[in-house]
């Protein structure tokens, strides 16, 4: 079974691409939402949290986003501990879930697969481009937040261009070129390497 992952920038796009293989009969596993459920599950990464960021992390045992958000985004040293917390444990999460798969391949969609040192567990990983101008607007529409937020965010990850490079493959998200067609061309290509 391959395993393929999928990143991009912030408003790149790449759970939209993510959910059309979804469509397509593939699995996907997407670490923002599997990160966001193991802050709440798991017993020792809630723990790091709280002796890291306070008490405030969680109301009633409830992840405060608002809060969490508020203490990691202003500081790279400040969000570099945090993903030293969660990376692990999602790591170690896709990959338990991907050995219960049965498919001719998996997707793994996350922002940070070169960051967090998870492309070593993936046989390729797609990038998904968009044009900075649109990938503010929809992060914005997305995250209800300002343009200043959304850019604050984006100095915060891996220059694009250099993710983009070591990608194995590019999909193109600039609401021009069609997305299904680009998808579709991957996905015959995943099957056939398969073997199906």
């Amino acid at each position: 079974m391959l395993r393929i992952g999928i990143t991009g920038g912030i408003g790149s796009g790449k759970s939209t691409v993510a959910d059309i293989f979804h469509v397509l009969g593939i699995p996907v596993y997407k670490s923002d939402d599997a990160s966001k459920r193991l802050m709440v599950e798991d017993e020792d990464l809630k723990k790091n949290i709280i002796k890291s960021f306070g008490e405030a992390s969680y109301e009633n045992g409830i992840l405060n986003r608002k809060y969490l958000a508020t203490q990691v985004f202003s500081e790279s040293q400040k969000i570099a501990l945090l993903n030293s917390f969660v990376h692990p444990a999602t790591i170690n999460d896709a990959r338990r879930w991907t050995e219960k798969q049965n498919a001719a391949y998996t997707i793994k969609e996350a922002a940070l697969i070169f960051e967090s040192g998870s492309d070593e567990f993936l046989d390729y990983v797609i990038g998904v481009k968009a044009p900075v101008n649109l990938r503010v607007e929809r992060a914005m529409r997305r995250d209800c937040v300002t343009r200043g937020q959304v850019e604050a965010r984006m100095k915060l990850q891996m220059d694009e261009e250099e993710k983009m490079k070591r990608c194995d493959f590019i999909i193109i998200n600039d609401e021009q070129l069609m997305l299904i067609p680009q998808v579709l061309l991957l996905h015959e290509r995943f099957l056939k390497e398969a073997g199906l």
